[in-house]
């Protein structure tokens, strides 16, 4: 049977609308975020869109599956003298299939991509390619159901179970049966997944799929075939379990993915490519305010290295005395970059130092540099509440009055301010 003929025959011709449909009403109540906030990163575009359709695309592969066995044993096929192979009718017919449940997968983040001006990268398609694979494993596991049990009654029931029993892994404890289940999560920006946490899945849906296979072959020992596809079917499911037995939350990703832009020296700076632009300006601001703070008196800080720590994703990497590891990737366009260098230039002695003696030395700094206007907006994006306007109609008068004394009293007040610990409630 050709695919052509399978297609305009099988139940892909009357359930693809339905399917196409519900896939198109996800990918557009899904998209929580604006894809700019994306800055172009592929495996972050492709990721969010799929999150709330691998389920859909798991069940589809499985549900129609069971129709077509069904369809196939109630035509009696498997009673017909065999002019091809069992697995080559299977595989005729589960062709439509898993096509329309890869299309599930890859029209979203095909869309995304468009409409971002994004190319694809090789990291950006292993969870497509792991989906694409678990979505094979779900068709043939659907297949076997249908072999054995009346398609009008286990197709309804397959579909409803098997999106329940993936989708809901994101709401269960612990946290392996979301990572062995294919339903991967978020990927955020500069993260990949490391081969592992899409290996995982298939593990355990390939084992299962490849068990029954076994089972299924028209030679050899009965007992023997029962024994190696329990052992494969076992033994996917009990490594893929020991695999992500202990996994936190986010499986194991890798970060870093991001093409950096340097220049300078003393110190010298990245950010990420597309933000190229604004980095010359940017380094030599942020050299000035440092220099600016050194000869206050403010810090002694002389950075080797300042470098975004966005792409570190949530694996944040801890910064050193020569190299600062800072989130520079919002701040450098919005023009607060320069103003973030300086704040972190300032040690404050104590973890919990007043509001108004942290928001004085800020403002001093921010002056003392030139950049009040990214104190200002920075306050004005942690609101300001009227306690908030008279802590700050405080902290204006104290820093007014500091600056209009001489560089040694500026030096000697911004010391003390450094040192000044918040006191301890009784």
């Amino acid at each position: 049977m050709k695919f052509s003929t399978a297609l305009r025959s099988g139940s892909v011709r009357w359930a693809a609308p339905v399917v196409l449909l519900l896939t198109s009403l996800y990918y557009v109540v899904g998209e929580k975020a604006p894809l700019a906030s994306y800055y172009n990163y592929a495996p972050t575009i492709v990721a969010e869109p799929l999150i709330t359709l691998y389920a859909l695309a798991y069940a589809t592969a499985a549900a129609l599956a069971c129709w077509e066995s069904g369809r196939l044993r109630s035509a009696r096929i498997w009673a017909l003298a065999p002019a091809r192979t069992r697995y080559r009718i299977a595989a005729n017919v589960l062709a439509p299939v898993i096509v329309l449940s890869w299309l599930v997968l890859l029209v979203p983040p095909a869309l995304s991509l468009a409409r971002s001006a994004t190319m694809p990268t090789l990291d950006s398609l292993r969870l497509p390619l792991a989906a694409m694979t678990v979505s094979v494993a779900h068709a043939i596991l659907g297949f076997a159901v249908g072999h054995w049990a009346p398609r009008i009654i286990a197709t309804p029931i397959l579909a409803v179970a098997d999106w329940i029993i993936v989708a809901f892994t994101r709401a269960v404890l612990p946290f392996w049966p979301r990572h062995v289940s294919g339903q991967f999560g978020v990927i955020g920006f500069g993260e990949v997944p490391e081969l592992v946490t899409v290996a995982v899945p298939v593990l355990l849906a390939g084992g299962l799929a490849v068990g029954l296979m076994i089972l299924w072959l028209p030679y050899g020992w009965r007992v023997l075939r029962v024994a190696v596809a329990a052992a494969v079917a076992v033994g996917g499911a009990f490594g893929a379990y020991r695999t992500a037995a202990d996994w936190p939350a986010a499986p194991p990703l890798t970060t870093g993915h991001v093409p950096m832009a340097c220049t300078g020296s003393a110190p010298r700076m990245c950010v990420p490519e597309f933000h190229a632009r604004y980095l010359p300006q940017v380094q030599r601001e942020s050299a000035e305010a440092l220099r600016v703070l050194r000869a206050a008196g403010a810090t002694s800080a002389q950075p080797r290295l300042i470098t975004d720590g966005y792409v570190d994703g949530r694996h944040q990497k801890p910064s050193t005395a020569t190299v600062w590891r800072m989130m520079l990737t919002h701040q450098v366009p919005r023009g607060d970059a320069v103003y973030q260098v300086a704040v972190r230039a300032l040690d404050f002695r104590c973890k919990q130092v007043d509001v108004r003696v942290a928001h004085s030395a800020y403002l001093w700094a921010a002056m003392k540099t030139g950049q009040e206007k990214a104190y200002q907006m920075r306050r004005e994006q942690e609101g300001l509440d009227p306690t908030a306007r008279q802590v700050e109609k405080q902290v204006r008068a104290d820093v007014t009055r500091v600056l209009a004394e001489p560089k040694a009293e500026q030096t000697k007040w911004i010391k003390q301010t450094l040192d000044t610990c918040e006191a301890k409630k009784p």
